[in-house]
């Protein structure tokens, strides 16, 4: 008899669990790169039970090389996306309308980070230069610096040869470019770890030559966001990340660690996640996941301002909504 009760409450703790699960609203979402801290609020949410508190069932689809995060959004693959600004307003132009709905990341920590030896202190120093720079939407940000800067990048005299750098930092090393595009937190320190001493580069942020970009947002499609069901869970979705994002923040190592044990690739080191998660935490202090219409502005000009070839030809309308962000604050 007791075995059959037990069995009975076993069975009975199994449906709950099942009915519980079942209830819980799926989402997935689509990072913009491998498993790393850059993405460390989002790992620390699911870990820590924020997504779950929310009723959610959150995935989190690492990217790579090959993974366009808009491209799996408009094929139906995510529900939300990591995505930086520059891309996002230029697929958008291109008839993908990605909607920022929230803005984790307030700093930039894009940078191009050059030898010393070169003889470049300046940005004006650049022309003549080889310089390795990111595509797959990465490029936006620079070709939009170089245009505000007046260098042509068609390997003329007076402008500049463009590489395109793998994500690696091989063409620094191999001296095949005088400057190569690097993160604050991911590549200018596998420089370092490569052997080449701080003082035998110089580095240029994108934030402090003034043509900053957002980066990191999220984004979610402006058809779906039309549905009340959606956009809720959306406003669910923010709330718990950016719960994950400052848990993250104040425990920089424990979030590492998060990260670390959810890089099913084993690619990943200890010391570079929580180096990393020094850096992003830098980026992410001053947020509470709310679009600063200043920074949006300021990307937006940045893009336009590309003389003959702008990243985006007119201002864009519909690119962002604090009503996800204003919902999930309250």
């Amino acid at each position: 008899m007791k075995t059959r009760i037990a069995t009975v409450l076993l069975a009975s703790a199994v449906s709950l669990v099942a009915m519980q699960a079942a209830a819980a609203d799926k989402v997935t979402l689509q990072l913009k790169w491998v498993t790393q801290a850059q993405f460390a609020g989002y790992y620390a949410a699911k870990d820590k039970g924020f997504y779950e508190a929310e009723g959610l069932d959150v995935e989190i689809k690492p990217g790579g090389p090959d993974i366009a995060p808009a491209q799996v959004l408009a094929g139906g693959g995510a529900d939300v996306i990591v995505d930086w600004m520059p891309s996002a307003l230029a697929t958008r132009e291109k008839g993908v309308p990605l909607v920022n709905i929230a803005q984790p990341f307030k700093s930039s920590g894009m940078m191009l980070t050059c030898l010393k030896e070169t003889g470049i202190t300046k940005p004006e120093d650049f022309k003549g230069k080889t310089l390795g720079v990111w595509f797959f939407g990465n490029e936006y940000p620079f070709l939009s610096w170089m245009a505000t800067l007046g260098i042509k990048t068609d390997g003329s005299p007076d402008g500049v040869t463009v590489l395109k750098q793998g994500f690696n930092v091989d063409p620094l090393l191999q001296k095949q470019a005088a400057c190569i595009s690097t993160m604050t937190y991911n590549e200018y320190w596998q420089v370092i770890d490569a052997g080449i001493k701080a003082e035998d580069l110089v580095t240029f942020k994108y934030e402090d030559e003034g043509v900053a970009t957002l980066e990191d947002g999220l984004y979610a499609l402006e058809d779906k966001l039309a549905d009340p069901a959606f956009k809720e869970k959306m406003v669910k979705f923010v709330r718990a990340s950016m719960k994950g994002w400052k848990w993250a923040e104040e425990n920089p190592d424990d979030a590492a660690d998060i990260v670390l044990e959810n890089d099913a690739s084993g690619a990943q080191t200890e010391s570079h996640q929580k180096r990393m998660m020094g850096e992003v935490a830098k980026l992410t202090a001053g947020s509470n996941g709310a679009l600063d219409k200043a920074d949006y502005d300021r990307t937006v000009k940045t893009l336009l301002g590309g003389g003959s070839d702008p990243v985006i030809s007119k201002e864009p309308t519909g690119a962002f909504t604090t009503e996800i962000t204003a919902a999930a604050l309250k």
